[in-house]
């Protein structure tokens, strides 16, 4: 069974609703999900917030935030989570925020990933990978993974 599988059947179980935030993945986690016949039973919705004009007005991240912190921090990441399920009727959503490359910078490398994790009940989670100038379709992909074993493991717990 895929990872995307295994977060359907686990919030399906819980009687759980999810959404994404992505920025990076352009939507790739979203996809994952509702590749599979019967997402709809758990996946609410997807937002895609590339710009930071679209991570403000969809999710309502905080301009203080984005300009104290940059785009790619886990203070955006969890104001992304956070806003996901602040603006949809659910109880868990990853938040995906990230340079993909090429490119970055001294401060901020390429393949630095930034995630958030809201669930209903709990204390938002955010956490900062670094997957290193693996190309950008790697750390795409490696973003991806890693955003459903959090959406897993927050379902399973």
């Amino acid at each position: 069974m895929s990872l995307a599988a295994e977060v359907l059947e686990a919030c399906k179980a819980r009687g759980w609703m999810l959404a994404t935030a992505e920025s990076c993945t352009g939507g790739m986690v979203s996809a994952a999900l509702t590749d599979i016949a019967g997402s709809s039973a758990v996946v609410e919705r997807g937002f895609v917030t590339y710009t930071n004009a679209a991570k403000r007005e969809m999710l309502g991240v905080r301009a203080q935030t984005l300009d104290a912190h940059g785009a790619v921090s886990e203070e955006v990441a969890r104001e992304m989570a956070e806003g996901a399920r602040a603006h949809a009727p659910v109880q868990l959503a990853v938040a995906i925020t990230g340079i993909a490359g090429p490119g970055g910078s001294e401060f901020k490398p390429e393949g630095r990933v930034c995630f958030g994790l809201a669930c209903e009940g709990r204390e938002t989670l955010t956490e900062t990978v670094e997957f290193g100038a693996a190309g950008r379709e790697n750390v795409r992909k490696a973003a991806r993974e890693h955003a459903l074993r959090l959406l897993l493991s927050a379902a399973l717990s």
